[in-house]
């Protein structure tokens, strides 16, 4: 990396961030469908009845997969912003080289 282009902002590091905050994301998504499959469980062993363990089966995988790809999508989206900046920044540098 150019640090000339790092410290005029021609070069983002939000990138990196995003795909950090992409990891923390999916980790949140995993831990929270743990905690719906698991409460779930609980709740129906401690006598609220088998529709709290169907629940907790279902809703908990379904909170895992649902949050992963919510935030895959978001990320993708967030990133696709900075490649069309970076790609019109490469087409501006090649044609002030001409």
């Amino acid at each position: 990396m150019n640090w000339r282009d790092f410290l005029s902002f021609r070069r983002m590091i939000t990138p990196m961030i995003i795909k950090v905050l992409f990891w923390v994301g999916i980790g949140i998504s995993v831990i929270a469908g743990i905690i719906v499959l698991f409460g779930g469980l609980i709740a129906g062993v401690s006598g609220d009845g088998f529709g709290r363990i169907l629940a907790g089966l279902v809703g908990g995988p379904l909170v895992m997969l649902l949050g992963i790809l919510s935030v895959r999508i978001y990320s993708e989206l967030l990133i696709l912003a900075f490649q069309i900046n970076e790609t019109l920044t490469d087409i501006r540098t090649l044609l002030q080289k001409d």
